[in-house]
């Protein structure tokens, strides 16, 4: 089996995670794709395969080498995002694909006027949706790319490399994904998720990060009497959302620039909720962020009684560069298997976060590396047959060079 056809099978099973649900996984039907996965591995001949009862699936490609080598793993998702349907996806090729607009289907259009990184792609077989779901290269072609990179191996005695551990997990895309990540069994020096965009994508800093729940009570009295009774907790959240900066917001920022991002109210005269993330890659500017929240929050207090806002502030994680810095190996090894591999490298932050984020703070260092999707979580996403193949021969030249690592 090739990769096209490995990715193509995985496309076929809806993932879709759920952020409302209780239950790990967050959706039944994420564990019938982990059980194949599992059955696929073991016929594939690695060992040491495994399912939890949290659906993470764990397996091996055994040292081929004496002596003590680091062991190393590779890591992806197999949950896709609940922002669009994965139910049914019909994937096709588009094989050499010339530059012009692609009809996915009778009205809907990816066109290069609308997603410029098409061009990148001239030449290249591009496996596109029908327009009305989502592809799922997020991060299916992670998995595709680890697992034909194993049989790869396996099938290539002469490539030297350690024991490589390899793992699958459900809900990354609802930010669950590490939290019942055994790091413990998964016995790794450091590892790597295969989860970035474009060729060359490399990321080893992310945004830290915050929830805040911000809780208003009000007053509810007769319009006609409510003079020095009244408190409109809906008219106290709109002038608690104005005391943020509207220059840092996700619309106004990029790079290494942080935000405050209202993502929900719900508002009323009794009580309003207004729910925000806080995003920042500096730790001093994160925390600064968190107590401007909070003072606001008192400013709030002072003015209308104190008990009138309440501001719940909770860390969600943090940047891995501050994992990643005490041990660049991890990063030096993954540069010099893209100049080996011919892949120019793409340093670049993480607008978001990652597993590996989570990961790097457990006591695993973990730097995400490209599997070639781009313009993820929407009808419009796509990614290259050839870009998958390179981030295959990036696994397998990573694999050599870490059995070469001398600590």
């Amino acid at each position: 089996m090739d990769i096209t056809e490995r990715f193509l099978n995985y496309t076929k099973f809806d993932t879709q995670s759920a952020e409302d649900s209780q239950s790990v996984p967050s959706t039944k039907k994420q564990l019938a794709f982990a059980e194949y996965l599992m059955k696929e591995l073991k016929a594939e001949g690695l060992d040491d395969v495994e399912m939890d009862d949290n659906g993470y699936v764990y397996a091996t490609l055994k040292s081929n080498v004496k002596g003590e080598v680091p062991t190393i793993g590779f890591i992806s998702h197999y949950d896709t995002s609940p922002d669009c349907s994965g139910k049914d996806i019909k994937a096709r090729i588009v094989k050499n694909y010339d530059g012009s607009d692609i009809t996915l289907s009778d009205g809907i259009v990816s066109s290069p006027k609308k997603f410029p990184e098409l061009l990148n792609h001239v030449g290249e077989d591009l496996i596109v949706t029908d327009g009305h779901t989502l592809l799922g290269a997020d991060d299916k072609a992670g998995i595709a790319e680890i697992v034909q990179a194993m049989c790869y191996m396996r099938d290539h005695k002469e490539i030297r490399h350690g024991n490589i551990r390899i793992a699958f997990n459900p809900d990354e895309e609802i930010g669950m994904g590490a939290h019942h990540f055994d790091v413990d069994k998964f016995g790794c020096e450091w590892a790597y998720t295969m989860d970035g965009g474009d060729l060359g994508e490399l990321e080893y800093e992310n945004f830290n990060a915050a929830s805040a729940k911000v809780n208003i009570k009000g007053v509810s009295v007769h319009p006609g009497y409510a003079k020095g009774k009244m408190v409109n907790a809906a008219r106290l959240a709109a002038e608690f959302a104005s005391m943020l900066p509207a220059d840092e917001t996700p619309e106004t920022t990029e790079g290494y620039q942080g935000f405050y991002h209202l993502i929900g109210m719900n508002a009323n005269i009794e009580g309003a909720t207004l729910s925000y993330i806080i995003r920042d890659h500096d730790r001093k500017k994160f925390e600064d962020r968190k107590d401007f929240i909070e003072d606001c929050a008192r400013k709030m207090n002072e003015k209308y009684g104190e008990g009138t806002c309440v501001a719940e502030v909770k860390d969600q994680y943090y940047n891995m560069k501050e994992k990643i810095d005490p041990n660049m190996h991890v990063i030096d090894i993954v540069l010099k298997a893209m100049q080996e591999c011919g892949v120019p490298p793409r340093v670049q932050p993480i607008r978001g976060g990652t597993d590996g984020a989570q990961l790097s703070f457990k006591g695993l260092p973990c730097p995400n590396i490209f599997a070639g999707g781009v313009n993820f979580h929407g009808p419009y996403e796509f990614v290259s047959i050839q870009v998958m193949e390179k981030a295959m021969s990036i696994i397998i030249k990573i694999c050599q060079l870490s059995a070469e690592y001398n600590d």
